[in-house]
């Protein structure tokens, strides 16, 4: 098949926005990562902090938690 020497340019100026499009995703795609990158940790740490602290709660005896009002938990003294 032979195309006009017009159409060519139309060929190749389309294969070059869609390599100009994919790079500028490539680029998106990683600063998104990045991001996901940076924020999953913090929020894993957070995560296991609050089930460990809810643990160390559920743990305590009605009488504890009432001893705990009544004279303050160990850390508070």
């Amino acid at each position: 098949m032979v195309l006009p020497e017009d159409s060519n340019n139309v060929l190749c100026d389309l294969l070059d926005r869609i390599a100009e499009s994919m790079e500028k995703n490539t680029t998106l795609l990683n600063r998104i990562a990045d991001h996901y990158d940076s924020v999953v940790p913090v929020m894993a740490r957070n995560q296991k902090r609050v089930e460990q602290a809810d643990v160390n709660t559920s743990n305590e005896s009605a009488l504890d938690k009432m001893y705990g009002t009544i004279f303050g938990t160990p850390s508070e003294r």
